[in-house]
């Protein structure tokens, strides 16, 4: 599979979305967009507005080259409507809850906030918003482009390796 000009990654948190993200833009000389820092402001408690941050996707999205890492479905789909190609890391819990706890909190949160970001992220399958596992599964089943749905990090690793040789 050829990566394209636009690439966007989805996933669980923990699934390893910015790993690759940042592997894939380093190759490819392409910019890099992780969505927490369009959905986020300075800190992990204050959302920025919506349309706010919809904005700022296709405004990145109407660029030639990049790639687009999140697990924010709203805001992905945002990116979609332009993106050539789209990977889904559709890590088992166990696998995420590894990434999480080698990444630590995210900015230094304190402890409770972690614990509840861990628990939001293990509830990834139960919900049904577009930030879930079913909103994943959506965006990835309209999306009429390039895809890629990896499940493990070996799948990740061949894929990787398989890219670098194209």
């Amino acid at each position: 599979m050829g990566l394209g000009s636009r690439v966007v990654i989805i996933g669980n948190s923990g699934s390893g979305k910015t790993t690759l993200a940042r592997e894939l833009a380093r190759r490819e000389r392409m910019p890099l967009t992780d969505l927490d820092r369009v959905h986020w402001q300075d800190e992990v408690t204050v959302k920025r507005d919506e349309q706010v941050a919809a904005a700022m996707v296709a405004e990145l999205a109407a660029q030639p080259r990049w790639i687009i890492e999140g697990v924010y479905g709203w805001l992905v789909a945002v990116a979609l409507r332009n993106a050539t190609t789209l990977i889904w890391l559709d890590m088992p819990w166990k696998v995420c809850l590894a990434g999480l706890n080698e990444r630590g909190p995210w900015k230094g949160a304190a402890t409770a906030a972690h614990e509840a970001f861990l628990d939001w992220a293990k509830a990834y399958r139960e919900r049904t918003n577009s930030t879930s596992f079913a909103g994943h599964q959506s965006l990835f089943d309209g999306f009429a482009g390039a895809k890629l749905r990896l499940v493990t990090r070996d799948e990740v690793a061949d894929f990787l390796t398989k890219s670098a040789k194209s």
